[in-house]
């Protein structure tokens, strides 16, 4: 493990009796970095966390955890971790200080829950109970209780899934400026904008192994292209071979009755495209397009969905 690593994983393994959920996989999660971990369900990245978070034991690998592991130094390494979860179970009958109280009693250092709830801007509510607040509330009550240990490296699991627009915002902040104050924070997600402002790169997995690892620019610069096309049209459409054959196109995936097409230069390709359209008689029913991103790049090496099980 070099001197500026929070996580080193070498060869992990872990299987369910004929199921191989990580499969060999290798990783390094740098100190002071936001760290993305992506992937479709079954792909095996919870399990990866899990096993980084000591939960799980791996069938085989090397782990370490901030220059230790978890079989010589358990006790010490919970001290030093923060957990928030997608979905967390509070006492309801508790405020939300004294539940960070409760938490705070757990750990024999750590910053004094006012403290805790400051940062998470919860300060107005450290007198309402747990079952009068909202979701995006208790989503940043978890992560109060997940910071009141003032951890070294802080996991957070699809932390704002379900959360509307304001509170998901809310809780990036947060987690931006943890940033700029030097921890290490590892995040799972399903949010490719969610991924690409927050994180300072992404190891894409599927079939417990990482496929793509990068800063978020340097994967979607792997396209080859920065901007998608997509359409769809009625009556007969263009062959595999004449859409490539369009000015700027650089990979062409057909999908469900929609093609997508990454491209280069989007006002040279689309008059084209259109043109051979109309030549051919057919009738858009769809057009669109987008800067690659994220998700294109996932698409791009997996032929699916991020959110595809």
């Amino acid at each position: 493990m070099t001197e500026h690593a929070a996580i080193t994983c070498r060869s992990l393994v872990k299987r369910y009796d004929d199921v191989v959920a990580v499969d060999g996989l290798d990783l390094d999660v740098r100190a002071g970095e936001c760290f993305g971990l992506l992937g479709p369900n079954g792909a095996g990245k919870t399990t990866t966390v899990e096993i980084l978070q000591g939960i799980l034991t791996p069938d085989a690998g090397r782990v370490e955890v901030l220059g230790c592991t978890w079989n010589t130094h358990a006790r010490a390494l919970r001290e030093r971790l923060g957990t928030q979860l997608q979905e967390t179970r509070f006492p309801e009958r508790l405020t939300v200080l004294e539940t960070v109280r409760l938490f705070r009693s757990f750990y024999r250092q750590g910053m004094p829950p006012g403290q805790a709830l400051q940062i998470v801007e919860l300060e107005e509510k450290r007198s309402a109970w747990v079952r009068n607040l909202s979701g995006g509330q208790r989503q940043r009550l978890a992560l109060a209780v997940a910071l009141v240990s003032e951890p070294e490296l802080l996991f957070l699991d699809e932390p704002t899934a379900g959360l509307d627009p304001q509170s998901r915002r809310q809780l990036w902040d947060v987690v931006t400026d943890l940033r700029a104050a030097g921890r290490t924070v590892m995040l799972t997600t399903h949010y490719m904008e969610e991924a690409e402002r927050l994180c300072d790169r992404v190891a894409v997995v599927d079939h417990g192994k990482v496929i793509a690892l990068g800063t978020p620019r340097e994967l979607i610069a792997s396209l080859g292209a920065e901007h998608v096309v997509e359409f769809a049209a009625d009556g007969e459409t263009l062959s595999d071979a004449e859409l490539r054959a369009v000015p700027g196109v650089t990979e062409v995936r057909v999908e469900q009755g929609t093609v997508r097409l990454t491209v280069s230069q989007p006002h040279a390709a689309v008059p084209a495209l259109l043109a051979r359209l109309t030549e051919r008689g057919a009738a858009l029913t769809q057009l669109a397009t987008h800067h690659a991103t994220l998700e294109d790049v996932f698409l791009h090496l997996t032929g699916r969905s991020l959110r595809d099980g």
